[in-house]
């Protein structure tokens, strides 16, 4: 602006030497008359906006000729759509629904033990043997008189139907049949108790009691610990924020630390019930074992598929900024021409973040070549200079 000032005090100052002197300001001022001051300005404002023009020319030469001019050098990326997914991480622990602590249904000696620890054990087999305390012997003597009993029934059935003997007769035989049949299936039951079976198929993981102990129903009275590692699953609280978004068979990402291991799941169930102590629901997440290397209560960290976008513009964090009213920015460059064009600030809004990526949601449109290195530097329509146009970007 004092270029400007000069150049026009100057040009004034040679008008005044050669031909009509004009009047100066302060005398047109000192007129008091209104047309002849706005003629002044008038004719000043003409003079001003040909020396602006004028100057334009020039530095626009300035610029073409200058080789050792100063312009920010900056990197560009060029904005488009590509898949993107968020996810959000938790922590949860390693459980099974057949982990379970198998107890006697029936007080008496532990006679025999027929696994030991690490055994893999099928459904039904047989574990242990407690002394049935003489129940044995009282089921034969039953069964021999069950079968005297059906005999009995039978025979008098027989003669009954050919209206031989007293019905009288005929129903106490059929009664005391089915009093020992019931007796007989009664003491079998009782007598089962005695046999210890694996509830399912597992692993016998502790054999707590000794052979010869004597055991009882109860608490503390426990036998054995069977784990099946073959059924297993991560439990973990999710904040409610997304009950919507998190569901049954959303993609899970899972990391076992301690082992050095990850695999790929599946979430199997979604809670209904949201705790009120913590606001959170219960998620159950597969996990396969073949190996059987994952135990129960490993703590293992997730990451859960809660959105994803086929279409979505990425890009990077570190370029964005923020002005006074809270909105936030990126600078683009339009019109390259031999690596050098102008920087222009755009408002973004913005979505979810996964890691130092961010989604942008509106502001930048696919191709869009937006300033990467260097945004932090420039200004709004300064010129720039592309350093570096990748392949994307041109």
């Amino acid at each position: 602006m004092r270029k400007i000032y000069s150049l026009f005090a100057i040009t004034l100052l040679l008008a005044s030497c050669g031909g009509k002197k004009e009047q100066s300001i302060q005398d047109v001022i000192a007129s008091n008359d209104l047309t002849k001051i706005r003629e002044k300005k008038a004719s000043l404002d003409t003079q001003m906006q040909t020396l602006s023009d004028e100057i334009k020319i020039l530095n626009d030469k300035i610029s073409e000729l200058d080789t050792n001019k100063k312009v920010p050098l900056i990197t560009v990326l060029s904005a488009k759509k590509e898949a993107f997914n968020h996810y959000l991480e938790l922590q949860g622990a390693v459980q099974t629904k057949q982990n379970v602590l198998i107890y006697p249904e029936m007080p008496g000696l532990l006679t025999r033990i027929y696994v030991k620890e690490g055994q893999y054990v099928k459904k039904g087999q047989t574990l242990a043997k407690i002394d049935d305390g003489g129940l044995a012997n009282q089921l034969a003597q039953i069964e021999a008189q069950a079968a005297l009993a059906e005999t009995t029934y039978k025979r008098q059935k027989r003669l009954w139907d050919q209206k031989i003997g007293s019905e009288i007769q005929f129903l106490q035989a059929k009664t005391n049949y089915e009093a020992q049949t019931s007796a007989v299936s009664q003491l079998r039951r009782q007598l089962a108790k005695s046999v210890i079976t694996a509830p399912f198929s597992g692993v016998i993981d502790d054999v707590i009691k000794e052979q010869g102990t004597v055991v009882a129903p109860g608490m503390g009275s426990e036998i054995f610990r069977i784990v099946n590692l073959k059924n297993m699953y991560i439990e973990t609280d999710v904040p409610e924020s997304y009950i919507t978004s998190i569901k049954k068979g959303k993609n899970v990402e899972v990391e076992f630390p301690v082992l050095g291991e990850k695999l790929t799941s599946k979430i199997r169930q979604a809670g209904n019930f949201i705790n009120p102590a913590n606001r959170t629901f219960k998620v159950e997440v597969e996990v396969p074992n073949k190996d059987g290397s994952i135990k129960p209560n490993l703590t293992a960290k997730l990451k859960i598929n809660d959105y994803s976008n086929e279409k979505a513009i990425l890009i990077p964090q570190s370029i964005i900024s923020e002005n006074a009213k809270g909105e936030q920015y990126v600078y683009v460059v339009e019109n390259i021409k031999d690596q050098v064009g102008t920087a222009k600030q755009i408002i973004i809004t913005t979505g979810k973040t996964q890691g130092d990526i961010i989604e942008v949601l509106s502001g930048i449109e696919n191709g869009t070549k937006i300033i990467e290195e260097g945004a932090r530097s420039v200004k709004n329509g300064q010129e720039v200079k592309v350093l570096t146009l990748s392949k994307e970007a041109k």
